[in-house]
């Protein structure tokens, strides 16, 4: 069996919060929005999306209503350190400064409104700033 599409959703107590922080952060065109249920996507390639839904809302079984934990969300972009300066502008919790990785990627950690690790990735350019 094969299927033709993932989309991840995150849980959320507060959705303007957590829509407005991947809009002002990330860019992130909003698709849909409503009292229970945003879906937000790239604004280069729509098929890039995800979802926020209400932590609360009935879809969400009750055993699962609680902050996240053991998964953070990657968006590879192509400048880690101009999003990084947009997160420090917004005074967002920074847990790692950017830092060229072992594995290829510039990345910074950030945390979103729900309590989500949020990954900020770019490939290593010759060029980028050291550690």
């Amino acid at each position: 069996m094969s299927f033709s599409r993932i989309l991840t959703t995150i849980c959320s107590d507060n959705l303007p919060k957590s829509r407005d922080f991947y809009v002002e952060l990330l860019g992130c065109q909003v698709n849909f929005d409503s009292d229970w249920y945003v879906q937000l996507s790239s604004p280069e390639n729509s098929g890039l999306e995800f979802g926020v839904i209400r932590r609360d809302h009935e879809l969400v079984p009750s055993q699962y209503q609680t902050q996240p934990t053991g998964f953070y969300l990657t968006f590879v972009v192509p400048d880690v350190d101009a999003v990084y300066e947009k997160a420090i502008a917004q005074n967002l919790e920074i847990l790692q400064p950017p830092k060229n990785e072992f594995y290829g990627q510039r990345r910074f950690l950030t945390v979103d409104p729900n309590g989500c690790i949020v990954d900020i990735s770019s490939p290593v350019k010759s060029n980028s700033r050291n550690d």
